[in-house]
């Protein structure tokens, strides 16, 4: 069975799973011991300053998990735990509009079954945005599962997933998104994997008004991650690792009185036939789920922006 039939059953579901995962994180915050709640109703209620730069010591503020955010070298580096009793997870003190935010990340080793690795940026309320890279953990010598999604003014259900070509565990690889006004681009070690095109002129939401943080987190989401919930996690095996370095961000930081409109991280063109042959290759060859090729889910039709005339062309 092809892994895009196998997965349909997951990923019909994948709009509760995706909307939950984020409820689940604030159960489990709230739920640790010495939870920022000053630092959550300051992510509601500030603005961002134009401090700027690619360090986990002054870019970030510990989100939940305490000493289970682990910062070395200098800031440089760093690693998130996962234990018997709390996840942990760090979020940007700054919030962007529009940029190019590379980090890389190595996955927890071993049984990683019901793990949620997150790498992602999102606004808050109601109509949030959002733009995902997740990595759902599985049992040893099983592959990891690239999960990404978009979220705009609240909508998402824009589902892909892929296996990747190597193995997360072994060494670090770069992870990367690259957002604009005209698109989205999410990559792996350069390799562009997913490309979202702005295509509101045909009423497709998309992430142009609202201001995003970057969030990275790991955590136990073994009620849905791994083959729909069915394999749990084994805390005999934690603490559970990933290890995270060299974050960059070249972004437009988000305030009052400063306009991102126009800003694209120096990069205002699309792909070009290199990596659009590179793309073409992951598609061919790793996509595990792909909403715009899920006839049962849209018996009816599939959505406007899967549209051959509305999706990138990559030959």
């Amino acid at each position: 069975m092809k892994p895009f039939l196998f997965f349909y059953y997951l990923n019909k579901s994948m709009v509760f799973f995706e909307t939950y995962e984020r409820k689940q994180i604030r159960m489990i915050s709230s739920s640790c011991y010495g939870f920022n709640f000053l630092l959550l109703l300051s992510i509601f209620l500030g603005f961002s300053t134009l401090v700027f730069g690619g360090n986990f010591n002054t870019d970030f503020d510990n989100l939940f998990g305490d000493e289970r955010v682990n910062i070395k070298d200098n800031g440089n580096s760093m690693t998130l735990t996962l234990d018997e009793y709390c996840g942990s997870g760090i979020v940007s003190k700054n919030e962007y509009l529009y940029g190019r935010f590379d980090m890389d990340i190595k996955l927890v080793p071993g049984n990683s079954a019901g793990t949620v690795t997150a790498y992602y940026l999102s606004s808050v309320g109601a109509q949030h945005d959002e733009i995902d890279i997740e990595f759902l953990g599985n049992l040893t010598g099983e592959p990891y599962l690239l999960s990404t999604n978009v979220y705009a003014e609240g909508v998402g259900g824009r589902e892909m997933q892929f296996y990747l070509w190597f193995d997360p565990t072994e060494d670090y690889h770069t992870y990367s998104i690259d957002w604009n006004p005209d698109r989205i681009i999410l990559l792996v070690d350069g390799n562009p994997i997913r490309v979202m095109l702005n295509r509101q002129s045909i009423g497709v939401p998309f992430p142009t008004k609202r201001p995003m943080r970057i969030y990275s987190t790991l955590w136990n989401g073994d009620s849905w991650a791994t083959r729909w919930g069915e394999v749990k996690i084994d805390l005999s095996n934690a603490p559970f690792i990933a290890g995270f370095k060299n974050f960059n961000a070249d972004a437009c930081i988000a305030t009052e009185d400063r306009k991102c409109r126009g800003f694209n991280a120096g990069k205002n063109r699309g792909l070009d036939m290199e990596s659009k042959g590179k793309m073409k290759n992951v598609l061919s060859k790793w996509v595990v789920y792909d909403y715009c090729r899920d006839l049962r889910r849209y018996a009816h039709g599939l959505p406007y922006e899967c549209r051959k005339e509305n999706i990138l062309q990559l030959d």
